[in-house]
């Protein structure tokens, strides 16, 4: 295990989950529910499914792409990831769709809006650049239990734009950061 794959992992995920689309679905979940273990197991397996499959897409990249290269596509992703993170995400939700239960519609649906999200994109970017698909997808996994747990059992309390907006920007900066760090990594890989 790669400890510091693992706590980079959690820590950007942890802060860049925050008022995604994703968190705000468990939010909605709970709120409809009202059922907080299942919905926490749903979410932990789409999570660990989806995520498994980008860190290993992460890594199998980090494998074929020569060093320097990587690093500066790194670099521009992270970056990106810190400009995509101020936007808020809004919510689409269909309520008639079918009654499949809170573990199985949850697991339905955060396997599905994790796809092409950034946290799922940011999973691939991570596993490349730590060269660790298992250590990424444990970070990002638990990155995504904390941030989606506290919608569940606290979404209420922890609702308020204001703050979400602080921390949008905390999780931005944090993107940019990394992005600057494979930036001058792959400056002296030249």
């Amino acid at each position: 295990m790669d400890f510091q794959a693992i706590s980079g992992s959690f820590v950007l995920v942890a802060i860049s989950e925050m008022g995604d689309k994703t968190q705000l679905l468990a939010f909605s979940l709970a709120t409809r529910y009202k059922k907080p273990l299942p919905i926490m197991g749903g979410i932990f397996l789409a999570t660990v499914l989806n995520h498994a499959l980008a860190s290993s897409v992460g890594q199998w990249v980090s494998n074929r792409i020569p060093e320097s290269l990587l690093e500066f596509i790194l670099a521009a992703t992270f970056i990106g990831f810190g400009i995509w993170t101020l936007k808020p995400d809004k919510l689409e939700t269909d309520r008639d769709g079918p009654k499949l239960g809170a573990f199985l519609t949850t697991a339905v649906l955060f396997f599905l809006a994790e796809m092409g999200d950034k946290t799922q994109l940011a999973t691939v970017a991570l596993a490349a650049r730590y060269h660790s698909a298992v250590s990424v997808t444990i970070g990002t996994t638990a990155g995504m239990m904390l941030t989606d747990g506290l919608a569940v059992f606290l979404g209420e309390k922890l609702a308020g734009s204001a703050r979400m907006k602080w921390i949008r920007r905390a999780a931005a900066a944090l993107f940019i950061v990394f992005g600057v760090i494979s930036l001058i990594a792959g400056f002296l890989s030249l």
